[in-house]
């Protein structure tokens, strides 16, 4: 995996090829998240949504709660 050195400012450049990966250009806004094991992640965060459009498959018709519930029920062996 690539590495960084921090300046004496705090200032990193992230690599190219992680900024590749996270499709992120300049001006882009990433967040840092503290996992629980102390590790740190790092995300996109000015993704726009509409990137999202076409992500999930349309449906071709509503479903029911009823079977939602069936569908659930059979699942885990519920009658």
């Amino acid at each position: 995996m690539p590495s960084a050195r921090m300046s004496s400012e705090g200032k990193i450049t992230i690599p190219e090829s992680v900024r590749e990966a996270l499709g992120i250009r300049a001006g882009d806004r990433i967040d840092f998240v503290r996992m629980p094991d102390g590790s740190v992640v790092i995300y996109a965060a000015t993704k726009s949504l509409m990137r999202l459009k076409g992500i999930v498959p349309a449906v071709d018709a509503a479903v029911s709660l009823e079977s939602m519930d069936a569908a659930i029920g059979e699942q885990f062996g519920e009658d």
